[in-house]
């Protein structure tokens, strides 16, 4: 008989198909604009009616869906709940308290939104943001999810990944909507990685959207490792040249002090940080 680790059998364990269709369920009815009926959820999901209907039912149940019935239809929507389990994690791991004051002093300074973002799988979740007041306001958010590679946190994160925990995330490679996306390539994107650990921050410039540029540096914790990103978005327009500079140098100077104040040693810092 195999030894035994907490949660079953050593070694690597087949994934459950159930668990596996119920978060798929789960995942469509979050991303879809608008409600579903088990028909169109089941064919959007390739799972059979049936087990749609059981699924979505359990998840009535325990309060993560709900429905509308007009006349024999049933149309499904996700609820709040999701949106309560994701602020607990939050308040766990709550990055947004490290450095609040200094995030906003930078985005006061820089006139433009500052973020703090951790990643996620392939993607990378807001856990912070110091806004910038004025009429015109960007669609960032705390718990906002992009792609980790079209976002410049993201890359900055990716750039500082060991081998085995970047490889997994290559699979997720996609072109962004904006008018200087890039062929989805793993060699270039495994470049542009290298330059960013050169440079010490990453940028991304109409890439993911148009007429939107970000530029974002990585923190460290007290293991050494990389354990999120900084960074400011902006029109294109404005973040050009000195300002993208000015940007770069503010945040690293802000990632140093997330760094520091997480434990990380001075010794563990990438060079660039290290002499902020």
């Amino acid at each position: 008989m195999g030894s035994m680790v907490e949660g079953g059998t050593s070694g690597e364990r087949p994934a459950s198909p159930a668990v596996d269709r119920a978060l798929t369920v789960l995942e469509r009815l979050v991303d879809s604009e608008e409600e579903l009926t088990l028909t169109a959820l089941a064919k959007v999901t390739g799972i059979p009616l049936a087990t749609c209907a059981s699924i979505v039912y359990t998840l009535e149940q325990r309060g993560y869906a709900a429905r509308r019935i007009v006349g024999r239809s049933h149309f499904w929507r996700p609820t709040l709940r999701l949106y309560g389990l994701a602020s607990q994690l939050v308040r766990k791991v709550d990055l947004s308290q490290v450095a609040p004051a200094e995030m906003r002093t930078l985005a006061d300074k820089l006139g433009m939104p500052v973020h703090m973002g951790v990643l996620d799988g392939p993607s990378v979740v807001y856990v912070a943001k110091a806004a910038t007041p004025g009429f015109i306001q960007f669609d960032t958010y705390s718990g906002k999810i992009a792609p980790f590679h079209l976002t410049a946190l993201g890359r900055a994160i990716a750039s500082h990944l060991e081998p085995a925990e970047l490889e997994p995330l290559l699979a997720h490679l996609t072109p962004g909507q904006g008018p200087n996306a890039r062929k989805a390539g793993r060699k270039a994107f495994l470049a542009l990685l290298e330059s960013v650990r050169e440079a010490g921050y990453a940028v991304e410039e109409e890439e993911e959207q148009a007429d939107i540029s970000c530029v974002a540096a990585p923190f460290f914790g007290a293991d050494g490792r990389v354990a999120g990103s900084v960074g400011v978005t902006g029109f294109a327009r404005d973040l050009t040249d000195d300002r993208k500079r000015e940007a770069a140098a503010g945040l690293i100077e802000l990632a140093t002090e997330v760094s520091r104040r997480l434990g990380c040693p001075k010794r563990s810092l990438p060079t660039a940080l290290a002499l902020s």
